[in-house]
């Protein structure tokens, strides 16, 4: 974790193994002679590990080389807390352009890396035919085949329908194609149903 390392003064022992600015191995040197190098080059002398006999420190900017780190562990926790299971719901009843959106929505979370949870919501009688709904899902797989794998068949939960898909992992070269697709059709005002939810 970046402010974990002894810096300048703090560093109590004798002598270290020091690596210079340029990541030159400059041996064992006396702390003290290793430190009036740093300063002379305005620079910190930073322990980077303090378990070796003796401790190996390196001379560096700290204030940049702390920014850098909080930067690398910022971005791997927004790569990991991104990554999720997105939700995507659908109708029975839905409207080429509702359903167009939509599944181009879905297309853009997985070539993003997530898995989608496909819902198909039924209202009063049509739960009754659950084959319109996996009509539905039979569509949208058929049109993102190659982006998306089937991670968990359709499967009826109360009075919904249920598929999970996950990215497949060859998916890249579809992103000419959807913008080709984008072209040719105008994009309809997605319907107030579109839920995205973060799971």
């Amino acid at each position: 974790m970046p402010g974990d390392h002894r810096v300048n003064d703090r560093i109590r022992v004798e002598t270290v193994r020091l690596i210079d600015n340029e990541g030159n191995q400059r041996g064992v040197v006396p702390t003290r002679e290793a430190l009036a190098l740093a300063r002379s080059l305005d620079l910190d002398l930073v322990e980077i590990a303090p378990t070796a006999q003796p401790p190996v420190c390196r001379i560096m900017d700290y204030g940049k080389f702390k920014f850098d780190e909080a930067q690398k562990a910022k971005e791997s926790r927004r790569k990991t807390q991104n990554v999720g299971v997105k939700e995507m719901k659908y109708r029975p009843k839905i409207g080429p352009g509702d359903f167009d959106t939509k599944t181009r929505l879905v297309e853009k979370f997985l070539n993003e890396g997530h898995k989608v949870k496909v819902t198909i919501m039924f209202r009063g009688r049509e739960s009754a035919h659950p084959e319109l709904g996996k009509k539905i899902l039979d569509r949208i797989v058929e049109k993102l085949v190659d982006v998306a794998k089937v991670e968990s068949a359709a499967k009826l939960d109360g009075r919904n329908m249920i598929m999970v898909l996950g990215p497949e992992k060859k998916s890249r070269p579809k992103a000419e194609s959807s913008q080709e697709s984008l072209k040719q059709e105008v994009v309809p005002s997605v319907s107030a149903e579109v839920s995205i939810e973060e799971g």
